[in-house]
């Protein structure tokens, strides 16, 4: 891409200014221009189609890059050619081209976008249609009121959609608005955090639409907003003190969670932090959050040769998608843009960038609303979310059901779990448990195929120590750790005790069995893994005789500097006494795990299946 000089004296972090961002915006939307349909409705982009067929997709392409258009042309007072581009397409899909909003369809998720872009970019396009013109818009909107949502975020769709039907004079439902702003109370879990629907649904969407789009519609309503207003910012400045510590100090956000093809949006609630004045960080901080994940996926390819946004994560790697998503998905990341909307003079993109927590100590964080301990590493600046809480997915989704996540690595995606996951061979983790999170460790339990296996977590620093009860059947027991992936092969060592996988940057998982394991291994993967071709999984295993419950300790850890294995394990020591397990660190510092009991807050509730967006 094509970017402004760096200016390492306003931001001597990222290089990044306003300047930077949009010029990512104009080639990011310059880049669709080839693909737009003849009447302009539609954005036909290359790619694996979408579950909703090909016109729905066009209709995705146009509504979520409109959005990025609308943040652009606020962000200079005007743009008059995406506002000439973008109201042409608007017209013509309105009166006929885009499919009709019918209960549930993948056309409201597009019309939200539709309704906030509008409401945005107002004066210099919605202001500027004729009555015909708007009257044609007015209608496709309408097929919101009344209808039915899924029971997850897309209740927020409606909403917003309404509310701007309310704005323009049209006839909407109160009712619906408020419906949807109240369900969203129920998923409420405390700190700052929802669930996306009922269940234990924590991830990205959290932040770029559980808090993104109630801010937006606070915007959007104006005064009669004011009452829901004070909770939405008390509420997401909460958040924004545990997200803070969601993203690498590379910029790069925890690779957890499904639609990650949306990169840049999570960028989303730090702006919404700032422009509701509603947020722990100094402007310097915001810019320095935001504009890092920006840098980070420019760095590593984003946007591809063509100036367009892949299905995948640094490149196109279609295994971590879901099926609802289309060429056009990936323009969500025009959430990632919604700082455009803060002025120029905005202490946001005037103050100096300033560090973040990583950047400046160690970090451990434990998240009791989702059940997730963070454990982030200074010097390598590794953000590893260890995830005792989420799973949205019952079962199979290497995106949910694995025992830890991180900024640099990511799960792999083949049949046979073995990555950061404990299993009899051929079980599967299920629903997941909490036993509960303290300060500096985190347990869980899941059952499958008649064996219930408890795990607990104690960190310090870059270790990871992993306590695990196995009751049930004779079988092989089987611990991955970290998977490392990357262009070129990772160089792996294995012995009876570790083993040790290594990436050419010096990236390394190492797993260490501290009692009860046998065997070493490394798994290595072709074109499994979303950061590269080439993968390896160090792993343990042991053999469980099924009479009695196995206790079995490790230590886990992923490290951008050099790794001893045998010195790592001489300077950590376990006794383990029946079900009691003491774990010493050579610092002399001291960690008790009774497994099978609770560690602190537990909860939680059943998950159910919810919707894409």
């Amino acid at each position: 891409m094509k970017l402004p000089a760096s200016d390492r004296v306003l931001s001597s972090r990222t290089g990044y200014s306003r300047g930077t961002w949009l010029a990512v915006a104009d080639q990011l939307l310059d880049s669709l221009v080839p693909w737009f349909s003849g009447s302009g409705a539609l954005v036909r982009l290359p790619g694996r189609g979408s579950w909703s067929g090909a016109d729905c997709d066009g209709l995705e392409g146009f509504a979520r890059s409109f959005l990025l258009a609308a943040f652009r042309i606020a962000a200079d007072g005007g743009d008059d050619r995406l506002v000439e581009r973008y109201s042409r397409g608007l017209v013509a899909g309105a009166a006929g081209e885009w499919p009709r909003l019918t209960p549930c369809s993948q056309q409201m998720v597009e019309a939200a976008a539709i309704a906030v872009g509008l409401h945005e970019s107002r004066a210099w396009l919605w202001d500027r249609l004729d009555d015909r013109e708007q009257t044609h818009v007015v209608d496709w909107l309408s097929g919101f009121v009344g209808s039915r949502t899924w029971d997850n975020n897309w209740r927020l769709f409606q909403v917003v959609g309404e509310q701007f039907l309310a704005s323009v004079g049209a006839p909407y439902s109160q009712d619906d608005i408020d419906a949807g702003l109240d369900r969203i109370e129920d998923w409420y879990v405390g700190d700052g955090w929802y669930s996306d629907g009922p269940g234990q649904n924590f991830d990205h969407y959290i932040g770029w639409a559980m808090h993104l789009y109630p801010g937006l519609w606070t915007r959007m309503a104006g005064p009669s907003a004011d009452s829901r207003l004070a909770v939405y910012r008390e509420r997401l400045h909460r958040f924004l003190e545990d997200a803070v510590h969601l993203t690498g100090s590379d910029g790069a956000p925890v690779h957890f969670g499904r639609s990650l093809c949306y990169r840049m949006a999570t960028a989303a609630p730090y702006w919404m932090g700032a422009l509701l004045d509603a947020t722990p960080l100094t402007p310097g901080q915001t810019r320095r959050l935001c504009s890092g994940t920006l840098r980070h996926f420019v760095d590593h390819g984003v946007p591809d040769d063509r100036g367009l946004l892949s299905l995948g994560w640094h490149h196109q790697f279609l295994p971590t998608t879901q099926p609802y998503s289309g060429p056009g998905s990936p323009y969500w990341a025009s959430k990632g843009f919604l700082g455009l909307l803060l002025p120029a003079d905005h202490d946001v993109w005037t103050a100096r960038e300033s560090a973040l927590p990583i950047d400046e100590h160690d970090q451990v964080r434990a998240m009791l609303a989702p059940g997730f301990l963070i454990q982030a590493t200074k010097d390598d600046g590794i953000v590893r979310l260890l995830n005792h809480g989420s799973d949205h997915n019952a079962e199979g989704d290497a995106h949910y059901n694995r025992l830890a996540y991180s900024s640099r690595t990511g799960p792999e995606l083949t049949d046979e779990q073995l990555d950061n996951h404990i299993s009899l061979v051929g079980d599967h983790r299920m629903r997941i448990h909490r036993s509960g999170v303290a300060a500096d460790s985190a347990a869980s339990w899941w059952e499958a195929g008649g064996t219930r296996i408890d795990v607990a977590s104690v960190v310090q620093g870059r270790i990871e120590v992993r306590c695990v009860l196995v009751d049930g059947p004779e079988g092989l027991v089987r611990h991955g750790g970290y998977a490392v992936a990357g262009e070129d092969a990772p160089e792996v060592t294995a012995r009876d005790t570790w083993a040790q996988a290594t990436r050419i940057d010096r990236l390394t998982s190492v797993v260490v069995g501290l009692h009860g394991y046998d065997r070493a291994a490394v798994r290595r993967g072709l074109d499994t893994n979303a950061f590269g071709p080439h993968s390896a999984t160090p792993y343990l295993e042991a053999q469980h005789d099924g009479k009695g419950p196995l206790v079995l300790v490790s230590t886990v850890v992923l490290s951008g500097d050099t790794v001893w294995p045998r010195q790592l394990a001489e300077s950590i020591e376990v006794t383990v006494r029946g079900l009691h397990v003491t774990v010493r660190f050579a610092d002399g510092t001291t960690a008790d795990v009774q497994l099978g009991e609770e560690v602190g807050d537990g909860g939680g509730t059943a998950p159910v299946e919810g919707a894409p967006a």
